[in-house]
C-alpha cells in the first residue's frame, strides 16, 4: 500500500506538528494519552527501540500500531507499508491510569552511513457509546484520534541524538546540508528546502528575511526534510523571494542561517 501526501495524512502529520515534535518531553496527544519519547531511533548496534503509551483518563483506550517507511519523493512526503520494522504489540488496550511498552525492533541489517526513516502510527479505535453512556441519549461514536511519530534507523558511523548512556564528541555528530530557493505553482510562491546531507532536518521557527519584507513561515514546527530529498512549503502571497532563510534545525537552541541554492533545478 502507497500512500502519497493525501488529505488525511496532511491533517495527520498536522496533528504530529502542533502538538508532538516540537518538545522533547512526554507528548500529550490529547488531555488523557501521553506518548514518550517523541523522537526515537534505532542506532547501528540496537535491534530495538521502546515507546510508552500513558492512559491519564478515566476509560479505557484501544489503540492499533502501525509503521510505514516515509519518502519525499518529489517534495512531498509519502508513505508505504513495510517489514523492515515490526511493533509489538500490534494493538493492545491501556486501562485507565495505566501504562503499556510498545517495542519497535528491525528485522534486518540497517546499511553503513546511511539513515531510514519511518512513521509509527497509533490509531485510537473508538468504543461505541451505547444509550446507557450517553445517559438515555441515542448512541454515538466517539472521536478517534491518530497520532503519528517520526522514527529513524542510524547505519554505523551515524549518530545526531545525545544519549546519557554513551560519551560522543559532539564533533562528530551527523548533520544535515541544507540549501534553499523558491519557486511559483500555478502563480503561488513555495518555498523549497534541499537537503543532501546524510540524515534529516527538522526545520522550526523559520523566518525569511529581506530588506524590503521579513515574514514568519512558521511558528513552531514547519516540517521535516529528509536526507537526499527536497520538500515544499507555500508562502503567504506577496512573500519576498530572495533574502536570507534562517531556522532553527534539530532542536538547535539559536536559529541557523540556511544557505541559498545558487539556482533552482
Amino acid at each position: 500500500m502507497f500512500m502519497r501526501h493525501n488529505p488525511g495524512w496532511r491533517a495527520l502529520i498536522a496533528i504530529v506538528s502542533l502538538l508532538m515534535l516540537c518538545a522533547a518531553w512526554p507528548a500529550r496527544a490529547n488531555s488523557n494519552l501521553l506518548v514518550w519519547p517523541i523522537d526515537p531511533v534505532i542506532e547501528h548496534d540496537e535491534r530495538a527501540t521502546a515507546l510508552w503509551i500513558e492512559n491519564r483518563g478515566r476509560e479505557p483506550v484501544h489503540l492499533q500500531v502501525r509503521v510505514f517507511t516515509w519518502n519525499q519523493p518529489d517534495g512531498e512526503n509519502a508513505y508505504a507499508t513495510q517489514s523492515q520494522v515490526v511493533s509489538s504489540p500490534p494493538m493492545f488496550q491501556v486501562a485507565a491510569g495505566q501504562r503499556q511498552l510498545i517495542r519497535l525492533t528491525r528485522t534486518g541489517e540497517q546499511a553503513v552511513g546511511v539513515q531510514h526513516a519511518y512513521r509509527v502510527v497509533l490509531d485510537e479505535i473508538p468504543r461505541p457509546r451505547t444509550a446507557e453512556d450517553n445517559g438515555g441519549a441515542p448512541p454515538t461514536l466517539q472521536f478517534q484520534m491518530r497520532y503519528s511519530i517520526p522514527l529513524f534507523l542510524y547505519g554505523k558511523g551515524l549518530w545526531n541524538k545525545e544519549r546519557h548512556d554513551r560519551k560522543r564528541d559532539p564533533a562528530t555528530a551527523a548533520q544535515p546540508a541544507l540549501r534553499w530557493h523558491t519557486e511559483l505553482r500555478d502563480g503561488r510562491p513555495f518555498l523549497v528546502v534541499h537537503n543532501t546531507g546524510p540524515i534529516h532536518a527538522r526545520l522550526t521557527d523559520v523566518r525569511l528575511d529581506s530588506p524590503a519584507k521579513s515574514i514568519k513561515v512558521s511558528e513552531g514546527m514547519l516540517g521535516y526534510v529528509l536526507p537526499g530529498s527536497f520538500m515544499r512549503w507555500p508562502l503567504a502571497e506577496g512573500a519576498a523571494t530572495q533574502g536570507q532563510l534562517t531556522a532553527k534545525v534539530n532542536g538547535s537552541r539559536e536559529p541557523i542561517t540556511i544557505e541559498r541554492r545558487s539556482s533552482a533545478p
